[in-house]
Parts: structure tokens; sequence; C-alpha cells
């Protein structure tokens, strides 16, 4: 399944809701690499097959759960794809919700957590380079166990915040926590209620998103960097 688009550019294909697909810092940094950005409403996915080869699949967040079973329908189209597209030499990048259904896709499960996971936070990491310990925007309600395959790389008090998977035919990569996520977009994250009745303090969650910005995007760029390489995609 991996090709390189018609304009010799590599061809990424973004999984998102179509209400949200902005993928920030980590998007804005594939296009800096000459990658052509296809978008894919994660609720439709049948258009996929009719949409040639690609390079790498990138699997953004949602205000969805992935055990929920009102989405089951879009859950096991997604894990259908990313298995499919493992199968076929393509490598998958998930961040969030996307690191939830990876895992699931890969033989591992989610479930909702006793308390969600907010702010910005530094993880605990036995690789610096695939997964920095941050700090890093957190914004799920949502945990997730990785499969017996897969290698956990960073955690925080609430479980895995990374893994990685080559069994599958191409690799795989996935952070719980969101590298892409510009203040902008959290702060609508906050002000939308992504996160539930919490009792944390919505103002304090936006000022910790401009805290960290001035370096959020080297971060970002420096984690995607790694990450394409490790998954061996050509930049």
């Amino acid at each position: 399944m991996s090709a390189v688009g018609d304009n010799g550019r590599m061809r990424i294909h973004v999984v998102a809701d179509a209400s949200d697909r902005d993928g920030g810092y980590v998007v804005d940094r594939l296009v800096e690499h000459g990658g052509e950005i296809v978008e894919l409403d994660r609720d439709d996915l049948t258009a996929y097959d009719a949409l040639g080869g690609s390079d790498m699949i990138l699997l953004l967040g949602s205000d969805k759960s992935a055990h929920d079973d009102r989405w089951i329908d879009a859950v096991t189209s997604e894990v259908k794809l990313i298995r499919s597209a493992l199968a076929d030499g393509t490598p998958v990048m998930g961040i969030c919700y996307g690191a939830q259904v990876m895992a699931r896709a890969l033989g591992g499960t989610s479930w909702r957590s006793d308390r969600a996971e907010l702010g910005w936070a530094r993880v605990d990491t036995v690789d610096p380079v695939l997964c920095p310990e941050g700090p890093w925007g957190q914004m799920h309600t949502d945990v997730f166990a990785p499969g017996p395959t897969s290698r956990v790389l960073g955690t925080s008090w609430r479980g895995p915040q990374c893994f990685i998977d080559d069994a599958f035919g191409a690799r795989a990569i996935a952070w719980q926590f969101h590298p892409e996520v510009t203040p902008q977009t959290y702060a609508r994250w906050v002000r939308d209620g992504y996160f539930g009745d919490t009792g944390e303090d919505p103002k304090d969650l936006i000022r910790q998103a401009y805290v960290h910005a001035p370096k959020a995007r080297n971060l970002a760029n420096l984690l995607t960097d790694a990450a394409l390489d490790y998954l061996r995609v050509a930049r």
C-alpha cells in the first residue's frame, strides 16, 4: 500500500472527526517535509480504498470513546483500516483516541478512567527520543492497555503514554498525550467541554497551554521527525 503520490510527495492519510480535523504541530511538520495531506472522516472510511496508495496513516484524537457501543461501527472500521494498512506495509501513527483505537487493533483494549488526565505534565519514559518526557498536553478521560506484542515506552500515573509495535507488518507508534495541540486548539477543547465536569479550573488549563506554547512546537517537531525515522517514512 505504501506509495508516493503522483506529484512525488509522500501521501499521508489523516483520520479525524469531521468536526475537528486540526492536526496542529504534527501535521504542520509533515507538510514541511513535503507531505500531501489527505483527510478522511473516521465516521466514513469507505472512501479510503478508492484514494490510492499511502505512505503513512495518522489517527488524530476525538471526543468519542473507543469502548462506547455508540461508536462501534466507526471503531470497527478504523480497526480494520489499521490492520489492513500495517499488513500492506503502511505505517500508522496515533494520538490519544487514535492510540486507543490502535491499541484495540493490535490486541489491546481501552476503557473509561476513574479520573480525567488534563493539563500539562511530564511522562516517565524509557525512550527519550520516541517518547520525550515533555511536558505534554493531556486531555482524555479514557485509558488503554496495549496488545501483547506492543512495547510501552512511556507512562504517567494514569497508565501507558506511548507504545510501538512492529508485529503486524509495517511499524506503528502511538501517544496518549497530544504533541500536536496548539494553545488555541487546547483552549477551544476546554471551552467546548471535551473533558466533562471534572472540577478542574478551565482558566488554569488554558493558562497552562499558553505557558508551554513557546516550547511546544519544537518538541512536536523533534518527536514527529523521530517517529518518521522509526516508521521508516522517507522525508
